[in-house]
Formats: structure tokens, C-alpha cells, sequence
């Protein structure tokens, strides 16, 4: 039981690493046709992510791996249900690579417009339907005693997991706008700036909706209200919200960046921790839910993972903070004079 609930909380911690690093790939990316006026903005913006969104996809893969490795049968379960969501979303991320790489191949005006679509919609989609998707599995799911989703795409585009999906979206905007902030200059950095100011009142009362809506349409408060003391993460969320403010009225980006990473890390760890020990509850019967329990491997299994996340994740991690730390200057002209974008 303890392995289980440790690889639990270890994949909910997998998955608010990638919404973290690869939100604010997902929200320039989303940002990219109202803020790229001209040829030098969209260029610019490309580069203030390019060095790192393909290393941020690492945390995806690993978070699906584990998935399919500690939780087997809960992977198949969720991956036959949400299948139209999911492949939809796969396809938007191979757009969304393949764009950064063809824009530049050609220099015709009518090309790059195709391929700056392409960035838009491999941004938006995948913010929205991950949102959809985690929305969709607090709420729960109607799978059947075999684990047979009794649905279609449409069912999970329900009220409250539109709502995750607004949730996503906005929590991925302020975040790549952030980025930006940081990374930009002239005036692209000065409206990204304004922007931000203008996204986070609107985040704020997202994040207040979807709070209520929780309490309303899913039983994620169950267990802070039987164990009060979880609502300090929901506390951290907040304070962590308030801290981006702060910190942009200080004109300190890179803290309000932090901040940023902060909230989306306690908002997905909120719904993580009411979701325990469910990892897809169905909402047909909850004896038919998948636990971190009944959907796990093996206990040999778990062990073997955990010596392997170990000896590699503090590896990644270490190489990410080092590529973090190396391109957190600003874009300067000599790099955008370079025809590669990472």
C-alpha cells in the first residue's frame, strides 16, 4: 500500500513538473498571433522557448511511461477512453514541432502564415484538452464493470470539464507570457508585460470558478475535509497567485515566473490529492473506479521503478536547471540572426 501511494503521488508530481516547464511553451505558443506584429516579435518569441520546449516534452514521456509502468491497467483504461482527446492532442504537439522547424525553410509570406497556424493550434489544443481531460477524470468518468468507456468525445466537453479546460489555458497564457517578460525586449517585452498585468485578474477569478465548481460537481474535498490540514495546499495556490502580482507590481519577472510555476504545481496537486486514492473514478458506480491500488503493478515492479527514478530523475532535473540557467538572458539580435531556433 505504501509503494502504491508513493508512485500515486509521484505521478501526480510527473505530471505538475510538465504542466510547469511545458505551460509556458503551450501559452506563447497560444499568444503567438496577437503578440507577433511583426516578423522580428514572432521570431523572438519562437527563440525565447525554442532552447527549452523540446527538453520540457521529456516530462510528458515520463510521466505517460510511469503511468503505463506502475499503473498498467489503468494506462489501457484511460487510454481507450480518452482516445479521441488524447490522439488529438498527440497530433497537435507533432504540428506544433514540426512548425518551429519548416517556418523559417521558406521565405514566402503565404508559408509562414500556414506554419504560424500551426504554432497556434499546436499550443491552444493541447492546453485545452489536457484541461478537458484532468477535468474530466476528478469529475469521473462513465466506465463501466469491464473498464468501458460509455461515451464519445462530446461527453467529456461537459460544462465543469470545459471549465479545466479554461482553467488550463489561462494558468498556461500567464505563464508563457511570464516567460516572455523575462526573455523578450523593446516593445514585445513592454506589451507582454502589460498583458500579464491584464491575464491575472482573469486567472484569478478562473481559479475562483473552478474552486467552487469542485466542491459543487466532484468529491475532491472529501479528504481535506476529513483532513483539514491538506487545505494548506489549496493555501499555497493562492498565496502563490498573490505572489505573481506582487511580483510584477515590482517589475521582479522572473520571481513572478516562479510564482506562476508555483500555482500550476498546487493546482494540479490540488486536484491530485482529493483524487487519492482513485486514479479514474467512474461515475457510473464507484466500485468500478480504478485506484492506485487495483490499476498497480506489481510490488517488485514499483521497487525496480523507484530505484530507476532515483539514479535518472535528479539527472534530468539537474541538466534542466542547467539549461534553464543558460538561456535565461534576454534574445538578443545576434540570436535571431541565427536561422536555427534551438
Amino acid at each position: 500500500m505504501v509503494l502504491q501511494s508513493a508512485w500515486f503521488f509521484l505521478w501526480g508530481l510527473l505530471w505538475a513538473i510538465f504542466f510547469m516547464t511545458d505551460g509556458f511553451d503551450f501559452g506563447i505558443g497560444t499568444l503567438y498571433p496577437f503578440l507577433g506584429k511583426s516578423e522580428r516579435d514572432k521570431n523572438m518569441m519562437i527563440h525565447s522557448m525554442g532552447p527549452l520546449w523540446d527538453g520540457n516534452e521529456v516530462w510528458l514521456i515520463t510521466a505517460g511511461g510511469v503511468t503505463f509502468a506502475a499503473f498498467p491497467l489503468f494506462y489501457a483504461i484511460m487510454f481507450s477512453s480518452l482516445y479521441s482527446a488524447l490522439m488529438l492532442i498527440l497530433f497537435a504537439l507533432i504540428l506544433r514541432g514540426v512548425s518551429f522547424e519548416f517556418r523559417n525553410k521558406v521565405e514566402s509570406p503565404a508559408w509562414k502564415k500556414v506554419w504560424d497556424a500551426c504554432i497556434f493550434v499546436g499550443s491552444f489544443l493541447p492546453a485545452l484538452l489536457f484541461g478537458v481531460a484532468f477535468a474530466n477524470i476528478f469529475e469521473g468518468v462513465p466506465i463501466d464493470q469491464d473498464g468501458i468507456f460509455q461515451g464519445n468525445l462530446f461527453t467529456l466537453l461537459n460544462p465543469y470539464g470545459l471549465l479545466g479546460g479554461v482553467l488550463f489555458v489561462c494558468l498556461f497564457l500567464l505563464h508563457g507570457a511570464l516567460w516572455l517578460t523575462v526573455r523578450a525586449d523593446g516593445d514585445l517585452a513592454q506589451r507582454t508585460e502589460s498583458l500579464s498585468g491584464k491575464l491575472w485578474p482573469v486567472l484569478t477569478g478562473v481559479v475562483v470558478v473552478f474552486l467552487v465548481a469542485s466542491y459543487i460537481f466532484t468529491p475532491l474535498y472529501n479528504n481535506y475535509l476529513a483532513n483539514p490540514v491538506l487545505f494548506l495546499v489549496p493555501a499555497i495556490a493562492v498565496a502563490a497567485i498573490v505572489g505573481i502580482k506582487y511580483f510584477l507590481m515590482q517589475k521582479a519577472f522572473f520571481k513572478a515566473w516562479l510564482a506562476s510555476s508555483a500555482t500550476i504545481v498546487s493546482c494540479i496537486f490540488f486536484g491530485v490529492i482529493g483524487l487519492y486514492p482513485n486514479l479514474f473514478p467512474s461515475s457510473i458506480d464507484a466500485k468500478y473506479s480504478l485506484t492506485a491500488f487495483n490499476a498497480s503493478s506489481s510490488p517488485l515492479t514499483l521497487k525496480i521503478m523507484i530505484i530507476v527514478v532515483l539514479l535518472f530523475v535528479p539527472v534530468v532535473l539537474a541538466y534542466q536547471i542547467w539549461a534553464y540557467k543558460l538561456f535565461s538572458g534576454k534574445v538578443t539580435d545576434d540570436d535571431l540572426a541565427h536561422e536555427e531556433m534551438y
